[in-house]
C-alpha cells in the first residue's frame, strides 16, 4: 500500500520532507518510525489523516502520516 509520510523539523535532516512510500498492508506507525531511524522518545506528535496518532496504530492505503519531534526552548 502507498502511504504519504511528512517529517518535521529536525527529523528531515538526512531523510526528505515528504515522500510516498509503500508497505505491507496494516503496518503499524511504530514500524514507520523505527524503519526511518527516529527514536521513539523523540516523536512529540503523530498526526494520521489530520487526526492525532499512536505508534501502534495501523496504517491504511492512501493515509498521510506526519511526524513531528519533541519542541524545546523556553
Amino acid at each position: 500500500m502507498k502511504v504519504t509520510v511528512k517529517l518535521f523539523a529536525s527529523f528531515q535532516t538526512g531523510r526528505f520532507k515528504i515522500e510516498i512510500r509503500d508497505y505491507p498492508d496494516q503496518t503499524l506507525i511504530g514500524t514507520v518510525v523505527r524503519e526511518l531511524n527516529i527514536p521513539e522518545g523523540e516523536v512529540g506528535i503523530l498526526l494520521l489523516n489530520a487526526v492525532h496518532a499512536k505508534l501502534e496504530q495501523p496504517l491504511n492505503e492512501g493515509d498521510l502520516l506526519a511526524i513531528f519531534p519533541l519542541v524545546g526552548g523556553g
